[in-house]
């Protein structure tokens, strides 16, 4: 019986020994000899492989049932391996999986495969088809280091990557620490570590991976069918060792729905533009996002207005709108509106800079911290509702206030200071030999900083346990993140050693984990997934990278050289002028950064809330996981917390809607937003494109264009991340690619060589971070993350304001 594994061990074992007791013929013998001798070299390398009559059927692979041998050497050693290639079609396994199956064993036969054996640097599996979800218009790559046996017998977690083949482009990959490698010795193969260098790097660059998929195509072109292909790698070539086609494949999922090719105005005589708090939104907008929270965006300019031009309505009670899911400012406004605008906007402009930091340091972020520990002190669980649906507007609406405090004073008075500095400096006071004016605005402390600093400081402390240290290095960072949230250790790590990391990290949760990565709470921030900031930590440890403080101090030391320079050569007025304006940007470059740090203060809590919903939403099946409800929108989520409420005993099921708004985001992701629409238009006599956040009309030539905000130039392999689910790809040196960054992405600031955005400019977050490392910035480039690769080699030049696209 194929569950009584005793009598197929008994049975597998004396059939092994019959088969190892026996003798090749000698005809079969004197050819494998004569074939093995005329390979090129003495005593050549071969892999000796099993090929069943059963394996490889439409519905049933028989992978790894028989045995493959690697790295033989010899006449007599091949031989040998033949035999145990052939007593393997009687492994206890093999036996069982065929009378599982109902398969004869009278009726099946075994060849084997002799091949020279492929000197491999890393080998893997290639499936040329989706075995997850089906699609045939994605392949599967796994790849790891050295000869392929460790990935075959599941010895080591490779790397894995999802290839669009339409495209030509690798959609997602990842890539966990890799501790073992199947090497070759003088007798065959042992598992062996792998080279510390290699255990966290990509195997397959992207243009590797491509190269590799192509290969496939080719392979199921033939063969008709989707494969799954065994291959190796030595010198930078490929061979392919085995292919056998997919079994158990998932039916094609439903087709996704083709990216978005037009712009549908909402009204053909608006002009919209996405800029602001807008670029905090690099994606489309979730359902739920879309509903409760642009509600709360455009309460909020109502009350901003009125604040600020002391009228009603000044901007409109839809100042942000949708077009294919991305946000966008609508600028129609009536004379009306236009009339009272131009004629306060001098006295309210000024309102705004004197009383920018008070506003929000005094008013708007105590009023949001206030909303935010009332809500994270209360018991969700036993909350109704609608109680808790309330609460998510509370903090929506407190969040919305503080930033639109920092939108209207404190961003308007970093921008206004940083300039009129830089103006005053270049034009009137500086000679050659003197630093640039960029100087002045460096070395701060401020919240991403001491982030930072935090960050280091753990991760100095924890390459410090030798056995916490091993246990970081060696395991992905969503286990460590499962292991924090357990009270008991589950690592191989002293208690005291794990207590006091796992303190430590929380401490710094607590104070930095709410940075957001997306304005969207549908996106995850550290505080509720810690993963992509244990793997910066895990950089961090290794002592590559640059000593935060010291870099700072380093900054300030050059401030403060250049202002007693220039200082001991000014007179008079000059002097008083270049004080005040140094004095201005010197208080608003770190409050710039202290106050879009807390914009998420209350993300924390509120996704509790929403998935406290979501849970409750899951158990009476109305939704199939908790986080499926970011893509309810506000009214299903509304009429489903009344039902909740009322206690109703079975609710409508929302599956299909989620699933066809996932799939319609997923393709508008494929597109990059026009900055402006329509295209090219002018308002109020002004060309919009000019003071857009991301350039347009990008050719498709070498050269990508946008704004150089940090001076300098480097050449380095991109790694383009959509968002801190791809931070473990970030590696050493790479150039940092993104939509656009926040300070929750400053840590990655330490690894990267160069930075680069598709939305940004030169006060932006991304500029003001890459000019505190001194690294090369090129942002607002518009299409940086559609054109570039990961893994492609770029050259970013800050001072011209370009990216080079190399071979």
């Amino acid at each position: 019986m194929p569950a009584d594994t005793a009598s197929l061990d008994r049975a597998s074992q004396a059939i092994g020994d019959l088969f190892l007791a026996g003798r090749v013929p000698d005809a079969v013998a004197q050819a494998v000899s004569r074939a093995y001798a005329a390979l090129p070299g003495e005593g050549p390398a071969v892999a000796v492989r099993s090929s069943a009559t059963a394996e490889d059927l439409p519905d049933l692979s028989f992978a790894g049932q028989q045995e493959t041998y690697l790295n033989i050497c010899g006449g007599e050693a091949v031989l040998q391996a033949m035999q145990r290639c052939w007593a393997s079609l009687w492994t206890a396994r093999a036996i069982g999986y065929r009378a599982q199956h109902k398969i004869d064993s009278a009726t099946v036969a075994l060849a084997v495969v002799v091949q020279a054996l492929v000197p491999a640097d890393c080998a893997g599996i290639l499936f040329t088809a989706n075995p997850l979800n089906g699609r045939r218009d994605q392949a599967v790559i796994n790849a790891g280091w050295g000869l392929g046996e460790a990935i075959v017998g599941g010895l080591v977690t490779p790397d894995t990557l999802v290839v669009d083949r339409g495209a030509g482009k690798v959609l997602s990959r990842e890539t966990p620490a890799k501790a073992l490698m199947t090497l070759r010795t003088e007798t065959g193969t042992v598992e062996g570590p792998v080279p510390a260098a290699l255990q966290r790097a990509a195997v397959l660059d992207d243009a590797a991976a491509l190269e590799l998929t192509r290969l496939g195509e080719r392979i199921e072109a033939l063969y008709g069918t989707p494969m799954d292909i065994e291959w190796a790698r030595a010198g930078g070539q490929f061979a392919i060792l085995q292919a056998r086609p997919v079994t158990a494949l998932p039916a094609p999922a439903a087709d996704e729905p083709a990216p978005p090719l037009t712009w549908p105005l909402p009204d053909p005589k608006a002009r919209y533009a996405r800029s602001s708090i807008l670029e905090l939104l690099p994606d489309p907008m979730t359902p739920l996002f879309a509903g409760l929270g642009l509600q709360a965006i455009n309460q909020g300019y109502v009350r901003l207005g009125e604040e600020i031009f002391h009228v009603k309505n000044v901007f409109g009670e839809n100042m942000v709108i949708q077009i294919n899911d991305y946000g966008y400012y609508s600028l129609r406004f009536s004379a009306r509106q236009i009339l009272i605008i131009l004629a306060r906007v001098l006295p309210a402009f000024s309102w705004v800079l004197r009383t920018a930091e008070t506003r929000w340091k005094n008013h708007a972020l105590p009023a949001y911290a206030a909303v935010v520990e009332r809500w994270q002190t209360a018991d969700l669980g036993q909350m109704p509702a609608q109680a808790l649906l309330q609460g998510v507007r509370e903090i929506l609406y407190a969040a919305i206030d503080h930033y639109q405090s920092i939108q209207a004073g404190i961003l308007p008075a970093a921008y206004l200071s940083e300039t009129l500095l830089t103006q005053y400096y270049d034009r009137l006071v500086r000679k050659p030999g003197d630093p640039t004016a960029l100087t002045f605005v460096l070395g701060f402390d401020s919240q991403p900083i001491r982030a930072e600093k935090s960050l280091y400081d753990l991760a100095q402390w924890s390459g410090q346990q030798p056995a916490l240290a091993a246990f970081l290095s060696a395991t992905p960072a969503k286990q460590i993140a499962a292991a924090l949230a357990q009270e008991t250790p589950t690592a191989p790590v002293p208690s005291g050693d794990w207590n006091g990391f796992r303190a430590r990290f929380s401490a710094h949760l607590a104070q930095f984990g709410h940075g957001i990565y997306d304005l969207d709470f549908a996106k995850p921030v550290a505080a509720d997934d810690p993963a992509p900031l244990l793997e910066t930590m895990k950089h961090l440890m290794g002592g590559r990278t640059a000593n935060p403080y010291v870099r700072q101090q380093e900054a300030a030391a050059r401030r403060t050289a250049a202002v007693e320079r220039i200082e001991t050569r000014l007179k008079g007025l000059k002097l008083r002028w270049f004080r005040r304006l140094f004095d201005w940007a010197q208080r608003y470059a770190p409050l710039r950064e202290d106050a879009l740090a807390d914009v998420g203060l209350g993300w924390p809590p509120l996704r509790k809330m929403l998935l406290e919903l979501g849970d409750r939403l899951a158990a009476h099946e109305a939704v199939a996981r908790r986080d499926d409800i970011f893509w309810l929108d506000e009214a299903e989520l509304v009429a489903l917390a009344a039902a909740l409420d009322a206690g109703a005993p079975t609710l409508a099921d929302q599956g299909p809607a989620v699933a066809e708004r996932r799939a319609r985001l997923q393709a508008e992701k494929r597109v990059t937003p026009p900055p402006v629409l329509p295209q090219r238009g002018r308002w109020v006599g002004m060309d919009l494109e000019k003071f857009a956040p991301a350039k347009t009309g990008q050719g498709a030539g070498n050269k990508i264009v946008g704004i150089g905000s940090s001076p300098g130039q480097v050449t380095a392999t991109a790694r383009v991340l959509r968002g801190p689910e791809d931070f473990s790809q970030m590696q050493q040196g790479d150039v940092l690619v993104a939509a656009i960054t926040t300070p929750a992405w400053t840590p990655l600031f330490a690894l990267a060589s160069a930075v680069v955005t598709d939305i940004g400019g030169p006060l932006s977050h991304s500029s003001i971070v890459a000019r505190e490392y001194a690294i090369p910035a090129v942002l607002g480039t518009g299409v940086a993350t559609h054109r570039i690769q990961s893994g492609q080699r770029v050259m970013v030049d800050g001072s011209r304001d370009e990216v080079t696209l190399l071979p």
